[in-house]
């Protein structure tokens, strides 16, 4: 986003993107806190699937780019954290995540340097 960009927001309720052939491209932004990922990570993974079609068929919905923000009190408790890194592998440029910990007492693994900001 940029300055005077409009967003949609929402908190709660239920979760799903199931976007049909033929909608307009969408850039989601998704938001998670601890095991608030659950739904949020299965987005991801249908997201994974969209691009995979796109890549693949070229007749499917047009899949924009996704941003995961997601924040927990250290690394050990990132749940799904190594098959995040494997979508951002899988779709550079077009799946992305920042991790943030509020309470890293340890060391964090190299893999996750690049993605992780916090204390």
């Amino acid at each position: 986003c940029t300055v005077d960009s409009e967003v949609a927001l929402r908190v709660g309720g239920d979760f799903f993107f199931d976007p049909q052939p033929g909608d307009s491209p969408v850039k989601l932004v998704l938001i998670a806190g601890g095991v608030g990922i659950n739904p949020l990570f299965s987005i991801l993974l249908h997201v994974a699937d969209l691009h995979g079609y796109q890549e693949g068929k070229g007749n499917e919905y047009k899949m924009g780019t996704v941003k995961l923000y997601y924040s927990a009190k250290n690394t050990k408790e990132l749940l799904f954290k190594k098959n995040i890194l494997g979508l951002m592998n899988a779709f550079p440029g077009k799946i992305m995540c920042r991790f943030h910990v509020t309470q890293q007492s340890s060391q964090i693994c190299e893999e996750l340097q690049p993605h992780v900001t916090g204390k």
